[in-house]
């Protein structure tokens, strides 16, 4: 990282930015060519992994079934910054990349717990069986669920005056 100034050394942070953001970028290659998407997400902290989940085909899963290995983003932007010169314009923020591996969920099980996972984060307020039916076999084959086993990240902020 060029700004080790602005370096996220303190962990609970960046994995607070990871459970408290509210969309991700995940990047994958394939024959050379970067494609990148937006997607809700859940961090699995217990596990250290990041489940998402897509379609049954397309882009995103043909290019991690070529490549497992992907990187993830995520980023919260703060007050913009003016200054006497252009140049000096900036904003506050803090983001958090992450590089791992990333493969299908093929377990029902696995299925399940990622996406209750993120019904959980996105919808705390709703419990299944009570607001809602519990995930089916039917659903689990309607989509794709992806875990992203993390192999390391790191984060980077700027407040004002940094």
């Amino acid at each position: 990282m060029r700004r080790h100034d602005r370096e996220i050394k303190d962990q609970s942070e960046i994995k607070a930015l990871l459970r408290d953001s509210r969309f991700g970028f995940i990047a994958t290659v394939s024959e050379n060519q970067p494609f990148i998407h937006a997607n809700l997400f859940w961090y699995d902290e217990k596990n250290q992994r990041i489940y998402f989940h897509t379609a049954l085909e397309g882009r995103a899963r043909s290019n991690i079934e070529t490549n497992p290995q992907i990187c993830f983003s995520v980023a919260n932007m703060g007050r913009l910054l003016s200054a006497e010169t252009a140049i000096e314009f900036s904003t506050e923020y803090a983001s958090v990349t992450v590089f791992g591996s990333a493969r299908v969920a093929d377990d029902p099980s696995e299925q399940r717990y990622g996406l209750q996972g993120l019904l959980d984060k996105y919808f705390p307020q709703l419990q299944s069986g009570e607001d809602y039916s519990p995930i089916t076999d039917a659903e689990l084959q309607r989509t794709s669920v992806f875990a992203m086993e993390i192999e390391s990240w790191s984060g980077k902020h700027k407040v004002k005056g940094s």
